[in-house]
């Protein structure tokens, strides 16, 4: 069995240290040099993609330090593990299950006499079915009329990934006749979130699905109340327009109140896209197909995360650099820059899928870590974030690393030539342009003008955005996010973090208050 060390406790970890600037990147990317740079380090991914780190501060010297880091935290041997059934979740006492769900890595993994694989693949296959049922029209409304609009009633994780997932793939679809239904997605408890959702469609030709693991999740079970009562209002059968995505053992599993219940389980939280909380939607936004060419490119990219040579396991490679970046270079933060304007919820999903995960200043054994753990994550779509927060990227006091997305080819192949160049070809010469200006800056004798440079990025490349790739670069987050917790000793796989708002929202409706609570409530007029 592997063994879980801290960090700091690491021989390799204090080699690394000692590597802090040892690249400077203005240098390292000018000129012929940089040319080599971009041509060597670089690295293939699932369906077509490319991960290319020619612009962090990375040599074969670093490079190496990180390989004996990875080899001492015994960083695959902790995913073996992991994706054969041992208990990662220390937190929870649960098995870790994401992969088990896109395809089997190793052994079966049997829970109770269940055999997980089998039981996810089960769900699959329920979710498809009942999807190609909606689509034939055989499961239809009250009047045997055909549903044309989905809407996911979720929050955090089932909402965030599935959310992302439909809006990359809503022009792809169009572009490809494999768009069935029309999605929408309610996840704020704000009932101004509910209200512009329900306003927004036909009722009598909506489905909604309900996603709570427990059954208990407040917000979604206060949306799935507020949904109902616009059902009843308008003269329909609440029963007639709803299904399930939840555990076998919450209250709505086997409730007469849904047309069905897609199962999911423990040993598959927080970010949970891949299961049927993501399946049950996209399988009837744009066909069972679709979704599978999702796990299958998730699947592909995860049997690369197997790979002992960072060299060519692009995922750990990448969280590598990223431990390098956060606690030895000290950076705070990574911003996600994908320019696609599909992948525009995709950095919302990542900011949940990181920072729940290893946002956390304790050890796997609930001990406190004396280094800094996981980083803030933010993220808007190129060419938007240019105009927004790049002037901090470029000039700020802090160093961010960025991770940027791109795409040779657009999704719909809709594109006019304007000056000599499309708009796709606009776009991609300014995610280039951005990288070598964040790497070797510009010096001015006005220091408004100045650019220090020395600003690491990454980037993923591939021909187009399709299912499969972003099967692959969903995975390759996961699977980054996955090896960096098991670098700084987390329990990446729980979320405390997020229930103590919700005991004291609960005391707070129960007018259970005293002291600040009290006032603020008395404040807000609760």
């Amino acid at each position: 069995m592997a063994t879980w060390k801290n960090l700091d406790t690491l021989a390799s970890y204090s080699k690394l240290a000692e590597l802090k600037g040892h690249v400077n990147i203005a240098d390292a990317m000018a000129g012929e040099k940089g040319a080599e740079r971009v041509k060597k380090y670089s690295t293939p991914m699932a369906a077509g993609l490319t991960y290319n780190y020619a612009a962090k501060q990375v040599d074969e010297t670093v490079l190496d330090a990180l390989a004996k880091l990875a080899d001492e935290a015994e960083l695959i041997d902790k995913f073996q593990e992991l994706y054969n059934g041992a208990v990662i979740n220390t937190g929870e006492k649960r098995m870790v299950l994401h992969h088990l769900a896109r395809t089997q890595l190793g052994e079966d993994v049997v829970v109770d006499g269940v055999n997980k694989r089998e039981f996810y693949v089960a769900q699959q296959k329920k979710a498809a079915d009942f999807a190609n049922k909606v689509h034939a029209g055989e499961i239809t409304n009250e009047n045997g009329e055909k549903f044309t609009t989905v809407v996911q009633i979720g929050i955090g994780g089932s909402d965030l990934g599935p959310r992302a997932l439909y809006i990359a793939l809503e022009n792809w679809a169009k572009a490809n006749n494999t768009s069935k239904m029309e999605a929408k997605f309610i996840s704020n408890v704000d009932p101004d979130d509910a209200a512009a959702v329900l306003a927004s469609v036909d009722l009598a030709h909506a489905l909604f699905i309900v996603v709570s693991k427990s059954g208990t999740t407040l917000e979604t079970l206060t949306n799935e109340a507020f949904v109902k009562n616009a059902l009843v209002k308008a003269g329909l059968n609440p029963s007639k327009h709803m299904l399930a995505v939840t555990s076998e053992t919450s209250p709505l599993a086997k409730s007469e109140d849904y047309l069905t219940a897609i199962f999911m389980d423990d040993y598959i939280g927080g970010y949970s896209s891949v299961s049927g909380v993501g399946g049950a939607i996209l399988s009837l936004a744009f066909g069972p197909e679709v979704f599978a060419q999702i796990l299958d490119g998730a699947a592909a990219e995860d049997k690369l995360a197997t790979n002992k040579n960072i060299l060519e396991n692009p995922d750990m490679l990448d969280a590598l650099i990223g431990v390098y970046e956060r606690n030895v270079q000290g950076y705070p933060a990574t911003a996600v820059l994908p320019y696609s304007q599909a992948l525009s919820r995709f950095p919302a999903h990542l900011q949940q899928c990181d920072m729940e995960s290893n946002g956390k200043s304790v050890n796997r054994f609930g001990e406190p870590v004396d280094y800094v753990t996981g980083p803030v994550i933010f993220g808007e779509p190129g060419t938007n974030g240019q105009h927004s927060f790049y002037q901090l990227l470029h000039q700020g006091t802090d160093i961010v690393p960025l991770q940027f997305i791109g795409f040779k080819k657009s999704q719909l192949g809709v594109d006019v030539d304007i000056e000599n160049s499309t708009s796709q070809q606009k776009l991609c010469a300014n995610v280039a342009a951005q990288i070598v200006a964040f790497a070797c800056g510009k010096e001015d004798e006005n220091l408004n003008k100045n650019f220090k440079g020395g600003r690491p990025s990454s980037i993923i490349t591939g021909e187009e955005l399709t299912p499969a790739s972003l099967g692959a670069l969903l995975a390759h987050f996961e699977n980054k996010i996955m090896f960096q917790g098991f670098v700084w000793n987390l329990n990446s796989f729980d979320q405390e973090g997020v229930q103590l708002g919700k005991v004291l929202a609960k005391r707070v409706l129960a007018h259970d208050t005293d002291g600040a609570l009290k006032v603020y409530s008395d404040l807000l007029n609760i």
